[in-house]
């Protein structure tokens, strides 16, 4: 099922028994697995997808070619393979930069 004022770009595949909800927004080569419930609002970036059987909470940002294996909370963002809060995200990005230049 899909919600109401919801949007879905070229390319993006939605598995069986999927319920959309409201004005979700959801780009270019998304899938979606089957049974996972996204919330309303919910926005999809580019190339992500979703493991069967989860729960989107409402106005949750997933991030482009993010791999989601797990529920996300409401208004949460997330990013990377496997998705993961965006703060984490990032904080593994700038420990790897200062790794890196250690080792030069």
């Amino acid at each position: 099922m899909i919600g109401a004022g919801s949007r879905l770009d070229n390319l993006v595949q939605i598995g069986h028994n999927v319920v959309l909800g409201r004005c979700c927004v959801i780009v270019s080569q998304v899938g979606i697995s089957g049974s996972t419930v996204l919330g309303d609002f919910v926005r999809v970036g580019g190339q992500a997808a979703m493991a069967g059987h989860l729960r989107i909470g409402q106005g949750a940002r997933i991030g482009a070619q993010a791999g989601v294996i797990s529920d996300i909370a409401p208004d949460e963002t997330v990013l990377g393979s496997p998705a993961q809060p965006i703060r984490d995200f990032f904080r593994q990005i700038a420990t790897l930069k200062k790794l890196a230049k250690r080792g030069r």
